[in-house]
């Protein structure tokens, strides 16, 4: 056999043709076109195979061309990507990889308007057009290819769909065009007739019914538009067949209607009107289409929650007379980016408002709140810029942008203020203040997302009871459940709080259980532990906490939350959830901020005022606010933990943040105690050797010490203790290792001596326990010397390695460069440790020996006898102490 070459990489020699989820029959037809042109392509559907195509006629047509499952597409070998009726990447699932693959060429043909989140394609045919086939007949013509009777029935029934037979203020001369070369091709109007106009189900004659039923018009600035909505718990396929019908037997010039099926709201749109983009409403709730056909799938969001976005974007976005030019506020107040916070305190007082925008060099480059200037200033930061705090980027707009458009800027995007530029020139400013003014006479938002405006973020609802039961053990969710009835009987609240309930949606083990009360914390852990007398109460009155430590070796921690705040100035106070609010706004970082209510009323319901749940969901760290670092400079090294712990990443703004707390060297004043903390926990990580590259990416490591830095023969040794302290855990050996102290004499093996102290001293090690450390480093040192020198015997290195503690033997090991001198510490951690003589002490005494120095010298040969295979069983310890030994010695 020939020995294996180098790694070659797979060639880049497939081609996938693909189109949008919830594929319809121009998208189907499509498809196959596009196989006509790339025959050797693979035709691939984003999702599972789409249940409104499953028709007999379609299949039988489908089943000559080459369809794969996603699973079966080999993404190391695509090479070029072929998207058709699509070209917004969250649309084809996870082949969307593909599109951000720099190796992979992408081509698109689609009749939809441009988009932000489209692709960006290497070639694209694009026309506005009423359905992708069309551009696809035209490709086929210009090449001479001919179709079976069967193909140009089901191009042509692409077509006939995506122009309601023509009926569609969307369809061209083109369209016509098209079907016209494709009857000549053999197409059979009869069967597209039969597939389309159908006789419907009994259980789709319920729903047509109920569509109807449901239906309601809104008159937004004099056009009619009718809304409707419906809810089947099975997916029903025929769903925009229906609402086509629907529109059809009622004349309706635009209809727009939503059913929740399995779980999901779906949105099918359909206008006639050229004031009605029916595509750009489907576009702003996450979906896509043309002006006269459009439809969206909409995750996270409740029927009644998209009733309410639906008929907010339709007033907004057919209302052509309000523009941001409007709305806006003139002349800005701004301050350049060289000014001091200080300063800024002082601009934010005089004309008393609380945002500014940063703007310099013809641009906006950012905006300040009060609340962070304010804060900087208190913690001595009143001499830096603004622009070191300031929240960068946001949305600019042009003095013609619809309401639409701001409203998305101020409400989807969070903005508290949202500048008005013309060039470079900067006209105005939209402030929420502005956009409510506005809407007070036709309020586009509702009251739930007016409170967006002000504060921290409105509260998110979810039940996730039936997670909790998957993920917790039942005696837990018991004693949860217990809990919760204890706080209801004491008109109190209950809430499981922080990174326990991160790590459900996680799918990882943490029984590390906080839980915050609204009302008396150490009240409820007495009471809870009145009814349950196997539970142990502790409470620290100081700080308003408890502990209760159960029989069954669970503890959770109790905490107090109750404080007081108010929406607006002279509003009652906000009672229910305001105090876990303000205890969760304390937190580091919003991925901690998740709670559960605990109550028997809503047991199960998620809290996520600051967007948690969504940062999870884009394995992001994010701080809650611009000064979090400087109030807690710790919250540093747990950001780079989270990230590496879940392969998250640090999100844009925290990162600025991390940079500019180095910058000021906020880190100064942390105590060697607080210090040391975050540091072992770092390196208890099961990722901690990429915790220490992200610490020297962003700097961090001058912290510890002027001098780490984390050179590539460091990166090695650290690479070699991953390889040890693994080897050591899958050895299931008895005697335990402190990782963190294997890592830490990697990290300072490169430093020198009194480096090394000084990194022991920052870090809040006393002078005893920093000379012990170097000396036994001295002794493991000294060991590897001796084991490298030659193969030892095994009573060699029973001796050099059994004074040593196991991390410096593991240290021992990493470091060494002969394969022999590894396995010999190997050997010793797995066999030769738990070698002894059969002969002990009292044995030795029987013998006439007494305890001293030859006592010990006797047992020591025993121990090398035994090791190297001299003696094997008791007598011949017998025989070689006799024969080498002497009670007559001692007197000597």
């Amino acid at each position: 056999m020939s020995a294996a070459g180098p790694y070659q990489k797979p060639p880049r020699d497939v081609e996938v043709i693909t189109t949008h989820v919830n594929a319809d029959y121009d998208a189907l037809a499509s498809m196959l076109a596009a196989a006509k042109l790339h025959p050797e392509a693979m035709l691939v559907f984003p999702g599972a195979q789409e249940r409104n195509l499953r028709n007999f006629f379609v299949e039988s047509v489908s089943f000559l061309y080459n369809f794969v499952k996603i699973k079966q597409v080999p993404f190391d070998r695509v090479g070029r990507l072929i998207l058709v009726d699509n070209r917004q990447k969250d649309r084809i699932g996870d082949l969307a990889r593909l599109a951000d693959d720099p190796e992979v060429e992408v081509i698109a043909y689609d009749h939809h308007p441009d988009s932000d989140n489209d692709v960006k394609a290497d070639f694209q045919i694009v026309e506005m057009v009423g359905s992708t086939v069309t551009i696809m007949t035209k490709l086929l013509r210009k090449e001479g290819i001919t179709l079976s009777e069967d193909e140009a029935t089901l191009l042509a029934l692409g077509i006939y769909e995506d122009t309601g037979s023509f009926h569609f203020i969307s369809a061209t001369p083109a369209d016509f065009e098209a079907a016209a070369w494709l009857v000549s091709q053999g197409a059979m109007l009869n069967v597209i007739s039969d597939l389309i106009t159908r006789e419907l189900s009994a259980d789709e004659v319920g729903l047509l019914h109920d569509l109807i039923e449901a239906a309601e018009t809104l008159n937004v600035g004099g056009t009619s538009i009718v809304v409707s909505q419906v809810s089947r718990d099975a997916y029903v396929p025929e769903f925009a067949v229906l609402v086509h019908k629907f529109m059809d037997m009622e004349n309706l010039d635009a209809l727009f209607t939503l059913a929740r099926m399995e779980g999901r709201v779906y949105l099918v749109a359909r206008s006639r009107l050229p004031e009605v983009d029916a595509g750009a409403i489907a576009s702003a709730m996450g979906g896509g289409g043309h002006p006269s056909a459009a439809s969206a799938t909409l995750k996270d969001m409740t029927l009644v929650e998209a009733s309410e976005r639906l008929k907010n974007l339709l007033r907004s976005s057919i209302n052509p007379t309000i523009l941001a030019r409007d709305l806006m506020t003139a002349p800005v107040i701004t301050v350049p980016p060289e000014t001091t916070l200080k300063e800024a305190e002082g601009v934010l007082t005089r004309y008393n408002v609380n945002v500014l925008p940063v703007s310099g060099g013809g641009e906006v480059r950012g905006i300040i709140t009060r609340q962070t200037v304010e804060k900087a200033v208190f913690h001595g930061l009143g001499d830096l810029s603004v622009v070191e705090y300031m929240t960068p980027g946001g949305k600019v707009l042009a003095p013609e942008a619809t309401l639409v458009e701001v409203e998305e800027a101020v409400v989807e995007r969070r903005q508290r203020l949202v500048p008005v530029m013309e060039g470079s020139k900067l006209l105005g400013v939209v402030t929420r203040t502005d956009l409510l003014n506005t809407l007070i006479e036709n309020p586009l938002i509702t009251e739930r997302h007016a409170e967006r405006y002000e504060g921290p973020r409105p509260v998110r609802h979810k039940n996730i009871k039936s997670l909790m039961g998957e993920r917790l053990p039942r005696g837990v969710i018991k004693t949860l459940k217990e809990m919760g009835s204890v706080a209801q009987d004491l008109g109190f609240k209950a809430f499981l709080v922080g990174g326990s309930v991160r790590d459900l949606f996680l799918r990882r083990d943490n029984l590390d259980l906080d839980i915050v009360v609204e009302g008396d914390g150490i009240a409820f852990a007495r009471r809870y532990g009145q009814l349950h007398s196997e539970v142990k109460v502790r409470t620290h009155k100081k700080f308003n906490t408890a502990n209760l430590t159960f029989d069954r070796g669970l503890s959770m921690d109790v905490a107090t939350a109750r404080l007081e705040y108010y929406d607006s100035p002279a509003a009652l106070p906000v009672v229910e959830l305001s105090s876990l609010k303000l205890d969760l706004y304390r937190r580091d970082f919003t991925i901690n901020t998740l709670a559960v209510v605990l109550n028997s009323e809503g047991f199960g319901q998620l809290v996520d005022f600051f967007d948690g749940l969504r940062d999870i969901k884009e394995k992001a760290v994010r701080v809650l606010h611009n000064l979090s670092f400087v109030e807690d400079p710790t919250r540093v090294f747990r950001a780079v933990r989270f990230e590496q712990r879940f392969g998250f990443r640090i999100g844009k703004l925290t990162e600025g943040l991390i940079k500019n707390a180095v910058k000021i060297d906020a880190f100064k004043r942390l105590s060697s105690r607080r210090l040391f903390g975050e540091f072992r926990q770092m390196l208890e990580e099961e990722r901690a050797v990429d915790c220490l590259r992200r610490l020297r990416a962003l700097r961090l490591l001058y912290v510890f010490h002027a001098e780490l830095r984390l050179e590539p023969k460091d990166e090695e040794l650290l690479g070699d203790l991953e390889e040890a302290l693994a080897w050591h855990r899958l050895s299931f050996l008895d005697q335990p290792v402190s990782q963190w102290l294997v890592y830490y004499l990697g990290l300072g093996d490169s430093l020198e001596r009194e480096q090394r102290l000084a990194l022991s001293k920052r870090l809040g090690f006393s002078p005893k326990q920093r000379e012990e450390m170097e000396n036994e480093r001295s002794r493991a040192l000294q060991s590897l010397n001796l084991l490298q020198r030659k193969k030892p015997r095994a009573s060699e290195i029973y001796f050099w390695l059994q004074p040593l503690e196991p991390e410096y033997q593991l240290f021992v090991m990493a470091k060494a460069t002969r394969q022999w001198a590894k396995r010999a510490v190997s050997q010793y951690l797995t066999s030769l440790v738990r070698v002894r003589p059969d002969l002990g002490g009292g044995d030795l005494k029987d013998m006439g020996f007494s305890p001293g120095p030859l006592f010990k010298r006797i047992l020591d040969r025993l121990q090398a006898a035994r090791l190297d295979g001299e003696v094997l069983t008791r007598e011949q310890e017998l025989q070689l102490v006799k024969r080498e030994f002497s009670p007559e010695e001692q007197s000597a």
